[in-house]
Parts: C-alpha cells; structure tokens; sequence
C-alpha cells in the first residue's frame, strides 16, 4: 500500500489548509488511519486518527482547530486544518494500518506512512 500526500502550503497565522491522502489499495475493511507531524530535530507527533469504526481522536493542542476525515469512494484521507499557528509549522505525514481496530496517536502503531508534505505557517 502506497499513501500519497497533497495539500501543504505557505499560509498566514490564522488561516486554514486541507490535507489529502490517497491510498493505492485498502487491503482491509478493518483500518487506523492518522495525521503525524515532525519538525527538524524533534520525534514524529500525531495531530489526528480515526479507525474503521468512526472514532475519532485528537491531542489537545489541535483539538476544535484540526478535523480529520476519510471518503473511502476516493480511498482518500483528509485532514482540515484552521486557525492554523506557526507553531503548526512541520512536515505532515499520513499513516495508516490495517486488520486492526482503534485510534491512535503513537507512530509506531502504524505500518504505512506517506512521503510527507509540508505546511508553513507565518506570523
């Protein structure tokens, strides 16, 4: 399975960006799927997951600002980002993992991961 992220940008504080994740096969009905951040020096962090079942799960440091979404028509993940903060600056990731059940927001719990695409947010 190959994961293929779009959408990062250069936006102003308090603006707004979606992410997307196109997935080239879903060899289970059974999935997890997330949103990670990493910046220069620092570990990977997850901003977003949601599981086959609908759940959904955020840290508090993007909780009412970052919503994260599938389409499973388009094999797609999105991540919807607003009131975006240069702190929100790094390198996102989308993930994924298959045959299990259940968010997370712990990067080794996955097994797939997309080549990354940047957001830049400027004060």
């Amino acid at each position: 399975v190959q994961l293929v992220e779009s959408g990062g940008g250069s936006v102003q504080a308090g603006g707004s960006l979606r992410l997307s994740c196109v997935a080239s096969d879903y060899p289970s009905n059974i999935y997890r799927m997330g949103w990670f951040r990493q910046t220069p020096g620092n570990e990977r962090e997850g901003v977003a997951s949601l599981d086959s079942a609908g759940s959904t799960v955020y840290p508090d440091f993007v909780l009412g600002r970052f919503t994260i979404s599938r389409d499973n028509a388009k094999n797609s993940l999105y991540l919807q980002m607003n009131s975006l903060k240069p702190e929100d600056t790094a390198m996102y990731y989308c993930a994924a993992r298959y045959g299990v059940i259940g968010t997370s927001t712990t990067p080794s719990l996955y097994t797939h991961w997309g080549q990354g695409t940047q957001v830049t947010v400027s004060s």
